[in-house]
């Protein structure tokens, strides 16, 4: 059984219970959902309603949370306790299966704006590379008999992430209340099973994202001489160190914006050891007039390789001063050094931005 859900008001420092009212329609509960789905207790944007699937029936609303993962919730309006849980298992078995460009494409069917702008917008971040990776199923009702609330209990035994939750409708002297209880406290099911092939936003083979992190880095250095940088640490220069010469490098410093495009012209080497290109000359980076410090030997002893500052001279298709970095909502960022830059939206805005054709020329 759900936890009970009651109000009292207090008048004269004495309690008086408020009376639970029956919801005017379930329709009304179907349009708060989708004007706040934080109903729920968890920040969700809508991206779908009424959706359709491809066996003609329609999911009452779709929803995607920060982590990317989807929600899907049915009301029980009036059906048996077999048809509401088998329509929400069989509607279930299809948003399983959803890849990262059918949740993109339900999404712009339902959004007044792009799908990356809605996601910041809600969530303060854009969203992550991979979306579907896991399924919560969410039965909606004023009221759930006991056989469906049985039969909810022993599906989640078995990992199925199906939960239910119940919503309260209360009126007192002309004010309309709602309150919300789950069936199950712990409403936060395990994956649903299914593939992930497609869930993860395909990477082109060629755009890196580099987080040019400026502690002891100076942007000035980079852009004059032509490289991007790394190290302090093995996850600070690990992914960096595998970008392959000609890779394509969208370069972004934290707290500012993306500040460069460019190709990486060698293999990562360690700064003592780096080379950039000059012209037609290659010349040692460590003897240039630098701004920066790029040395990791605080103790004074030998750098390894695993603090190393680690340097990829770039030929720069686009790069601007720091005070120029350009940044917008739901473009992508990320707190590590370096990663493949999966997102086509960021990418469309980079290649407008800095003027650059599609193709990062």
């Amino acid at each position: 059984m759900p936890v009970e859900m009651r109000m009292w008001r207090i008048d004269d420092d004495r309690p008086r219970p408020l009376s639970t009212s029956v919801l005017p329609a379930e329709k009304d509960l179907h349009e708060f959902l989708a004007q706040d789905p934080s109903l729920l207790g968890d920040r969700l944007l809508v991206i779908g309603s009424e959706v359709l699937t491809p066996y003609g029936k329609r999911l009452d609303l779709l929803a995607i949370d920060t982590d990317g993962n989807l929600h899907l919730l049915e009301l029980k309006r009036d059906k048996t306790p077999r048809e509401v849980v088998a329509q929400v298992l069989d509607y279930g078995s299809w948003v399983s299966t959803l890849s990262r460009d059918d949740v993109l494409d339900i999404a712009s069917g339902h959004l007044d704006e792009q799908f990356e702008v809605a996601f910041e917008r809600v969530f303060g971040s854009p969203p992550p590379d991979e979306l579907n990776g896991e399924l919560h199923l969410e039965i909606v009702a004023s009221e759930l008999d006991a056989s469906s609330e049985r039969i909810v209990t022993y599906l989640r035994g078995f990992g199925v992430p199906v939960n239910a939750v119940f919503f309260s409708y209360l009126e007192d002297e002309g004010r309309r209340y709602l309150a919300r209880s789950w069936l199950v406290d712990d409403h936060l099911a395990p994956a649903a099973p299914g593939s992930k092939k497609g869930k993860r936003a395909q990477w082109n083979g060629q755009d890196w994202y580099v987080n040019f992190g400026t502690h002891g880095r100076d942007w000035e250095d980079a852009l004059e001489l032509g490289f991007v940088s790394a190290g302090g640490s093995p996850r600070s220069s690990g992914t960096l160190r595998t970008i392959p010469v000609g890779g394509r490098v969208n370069v972004y410093v934290p707290g500012s914006g993306y500040v460069g495009v460019g190709v990486t012209l060698a293999e990562a080497k360690r700064f003592d050891a780096a080379l950039v290109q000059q012209g037609d000359a290659w010349l040692p980076l460590a003897q240039q007039e630098l701004r920066g410090n790029y040395q990791h030997d605080g103790s004074g002893q030998t750098e390894t390789d695993d603090i190393s500052e680690w340097v990829l001279p770039v030929r720069w298709l686009a790069a601007v001063p720091l005070a120029e970095a350009y940044t917008a909502p739901g473009v992508f960022s990320n707190p590590s050094t370096s990663c493949k830059l999966r997102q086509e939206f960021t990418l469309e805005r980079l290649a407008d931005h800095f003027g650059l054709d599609k193709d990062g020329e």
